[in-house]
Parts: structure tokens; sequence; C-alpha cells
């Protein structure tokens, strides 16, 4: 189906000729939290399902530079009206939408959330909250001027692990922490060179539209969209972007952390096109009440990762070595050994590192993991304390119910019955701990040093990379 064909079977003007004027606000003005959505594809398609499932959510407005995405959507939310363009959808809607939810590429999503909260509306914005450090600046900024509901999409911040994890940090069961390790061994990286010459453009995609703000790029088959964006620097963060935001947002968030004082990303030399296929990016913070004086922080990513480091040794890798059984837990921690083998590292996960041991956190729905002198400890007690005190409930190891979570808090949050636990103040300052590190990976092997009240590196070549000129479009 091409654009064209979309708009005649659509009976609606998807470049932006709206549909009659919905009553379904003036029916319930109290009870319904009017939606619109920019970008219906892949996570997008998952966002939407999970913000509508909400009781009193009414999904009015729908966006995307794709047709086959537009025109599935649209068969969810028949009344809702259609969209190429959001800065079109924006303004022809902007006093019937109250808030608005991006679930673009990297690159989109400052241009469509700034509008959208230029307009007052509460926003709900995919990771990584920005693709340009100065970005996520503005938004934090914009939030916080007009007051506004915001939420970044990391859906396992509400999650049971997650939250247990955090508060089990903060009651000291390690001591103050020295040291995480975070890793993934995902590749959103790509070490060839740009590729050469341009493919047509499909029928159902606006080209133009997808670059948005971003320099011009001729279109390639399988290279951009709808999946490998991610790979390449103009438009995507790599892995660090990706699954870097969901694994350190619990210990950044535990630890209560800001921005870092030093980054060091080794990683091959950059070629200007493409993020490197592995990554290892080492962070200096200042301390906090749960660390030492400073913390060091290595990030691990791409094919083969993490490096075995001596304080990612488990206890089973230690008992399998020396031939003995593996070490069991007693009661809630079994949960685990059935989800999980004791004696191999999750394939993605963090360990944190403190003067009392470690605490091994997977990734993801499988509980935290305290070690003491090479040996798993029973922390039952704790963990039971910690639900009676903050009524935690018990884990649920199912996504598709545990998932609507963090964005039925968002639709709350909106309508003034909760609060959202990752707004853009937090967000903000997590997706630029990020970027510091995927900018890091421009300068390979070299240290950065950030000055965060100036918001510049000590080394000037480098920001230039904090910000990106807008292509008008």
């Amino acid at each position: 189906m091409n654009k064209r064909e979309f708009i005649k079977t659509t009976g609606a003007g998807a470049l932006g000729v709206a549909l009659a004027p919905s009553l379904l606000h003036a029916q319930q003005p109290n009870k319904k939290l009017r939606t619109a959505h920019i970008g219906v594809g892949n996570m997008g398609w998952e966002d939407l399902i999970a913000i509508s499932s909400h009781k009193n959510v009414e999904v009015v407005a729908l966006c995307d530079v794709d047709a086959l995405y537009l025109s599935k959507a649209h068969k969810m939310h028949r009344k809702a009206k259609i969209f190429f363009d959001y800065r079109v959808m924006l303004e022809q809607m902007k006093d019937e939408i109250d808030a608005v939810i991006i679930s673009t590429p990297d690159h989109t999503h400052a241009p469509a959330s700034l509008m959208a909260m230029e307009m007052d509306k509460a926003v709900y914005c995919q990771k990584p909250l920005t693709h340009y450090v100065d970005e996520s600046r503005k938004m934090m900024q914009l939030a916080n001027d007009k007051n506004l509901i915001t939420q970044m999409g990391i859906q396992v911040h509400s999650f049971y692990d997650y939250k247990l994890a955090t508060l089990l940090i903060q009651s000291g069961i390690i001591g103050k922490v020295h040291t995480v390790h975070a890793w993934s061994p995902k590749n959103w990286g790509f070490d060839g060179e740009a590729p050469s010459g341009e493919d047509a453009v499909p029928d159902q995609l606006d080209w133009n539209l997808w670059l948005g703000t971003s320099p011009y790029r001729a279109f390639k088959d399988n290279l951009y969209h709808p999946g490998n964006w991610r790979k390449v620097m103009d438009y995507g963060c790599g892995t660090l972007g990706d699954m870097g935001v969901h694994i350190f947002d619990t210990p950044y968030n535990a630890l209560q952390l800001d921005v870092p004082m030093t980054i060091k990303n080794e990683c091959r030399p950059s070629t200007g096109f493409g993020f490197p296929e592995n990554n290892r990016v080492t962070y200096e913070f200042p301390g906090t009440p749960y660390t030492d004086k400073t913390l060091k922080w290595i990030w691990y990513d791409g094919p083969g990762m993490p490096t075995l480091h001596e304080d990612l040794v488990l206890p089973g890798m230690a008992d399998k070595k020396n031939g003995t059984p593996k070490t069991s837990m007693k009661d809630k921690m079994s949960l685990d050994a059935k989800e999980a083998a004791l004696n191999e590292l999750p394939e993605q996960g963090a360990m944190f590192v403190g003067s009392k041991g470690r605490l091994l956190l997977p990734h993801f729905m499988q509980l935290p993991r305290k070690i003491v002198r090479g040996k798993y400890v029973d922390i039952t007690k704790e963990i039971e304390a910690l639900d009676q005190q903050y009524q935690l409930g018990s884990p649920v190891r199912n996504y598709e119910t545990q998932g609507p979570k963090h964005y039925h808090q968002f639709v709350d949050a909106c309508l003034g019955t909760d609060t959202c636990s990752a707004p853009f103040s937090y967000a903000g300052r997590l997706t630029e701990t990020i970027l510091l590190g995927v900018i890091a990976g421009r300068f390979s092997n070299q240290t950065l040093h950030w000055d965060a009240k100036a918001a510049r590196f000590k080394e000037e070549e480098a920001n230039m990379y904090l910000s990106g000129e807008y292509r008008s479009f």
C-alpha cells in the first residue's frame, strides 16, 4: 500500500486533512486522557498497545512516516485521526490532545518532544531520551519550567526486581559501592564503511519525513528503515544508547548518581558513520551517600562481552572449576535457581561491588543475588523486610502483565492519581551520562573530562558532538 492508496482507503488526510472533530472528550472530559502517538511501528506499536490498554485512555491521533505501520495502527483505533507529519498533527490537533507518545528513532525524539512540550502537552518519550546532550538539557529545563508530566520509556524501571535492588543497595546490604560493572552482548554497531549509491524509496515511506532534522542521506535498503538505524551515528546511539539505558537505570537510580567527571571508551577508531561493534566504557562519578568518594563504572557491549573480570566471577564458576556442587538458595531465592544457572554470568546485567560484598542484578526478571567472599548469601530475610516496609508484593515473571505498569503510571500521573518514576528531570541526567559514553567512542582510548556545570568537555574537539545542526525539512 502506498501513501496515496492509504489516504483513499482510510477516508482521512494522512498528510494532515483531519477527520470530523471527535466528541469523545466532550462526553467524558474528566475521565479520558486523549493521546497522540508519533511512531506506531515496531516499539511504537508496543507503546500504542500498552498506553491504550488503560481504561481511561482515548487514542485520538496516530502519526507515522510509513503508511503500512499507520494502516495497521488505524485498524486498531478507527476513530483516531491520522497523519504522516507530526508537525501537522500537533498544529492541527493541539486543542484535542492531552498527551503525546513519542516512539520514533532517536534522532526525532527531541524535535517532536520539544514541539509538544511547547504546547504544554504531557510527553511519554522512548529511550534514550535524546540523540544529543544539549537536547536532554533543553527537555529537562522545559519540563521543569512548564511543570509538565513526563516519562521516559524504560519499562523495567517499574518492575519488582529493579525496585528491590534499589532498596537493597540503599539499605547498605553490601556497604558503600565503589565499582559497578554493566554489560550487554548485543551488537548495535557497524564497523564497515558508509554505503555508496542509493536505492528506490518504498512507496509506503516518506523518506524526507523519516530523516527529519538529521542530515540528508540517500535511502539504502535494509540499512536505516525499519530496523538498523541504531547502528548509524546520525540516527541512533548504538548498544549503549539502546540497552545501556535499561541496564544503567537501576544502579544509577539506586546510587543517586549525577553525570560523570571522566569518560573513556576503549573501542576501534571512529569511522564517522557507524558505532563501534565492541565498546568498553569507563566512567568516573563523584561520590554520593551510597558510594565511596568516587565511583568507577565499567560498561561492556558487543559480541563476546563482557570481558571476564575478577569482580564478575560467580561462586558457581569456582565450584564448577573445583568439581563441587553448585551453590543453591532458599525460599524466594530459589526462584532464580529455576530461571538461570547460578554458575553462569547472566547474558545481560549489572554487578555492584561494595565494601561488604557484591550484588548481581541480572537483566531481567530475576532476583538480585548477594555474594560475599566467593559464596552466595541468602538474603530472604532482607527481602521480606523490604517487602513489608514498602509493600513490594511478589515478583511476577510475565512481561505482558508487568510491561504496561510504567505506561499506566504515566497515564495515571496525567490524570492526577500517581507520579512518574522516570520523569525527564531524572531521564535527562541518565541520558546525558549515556550520551557522553557514546561521544567518547569518537575518541578511542582517550579520557574525556566533563564539566557538568558548564556542560562542556575540557577537550574542545569533543564539544562539537554535544549538539547537531537541524536540517530544514
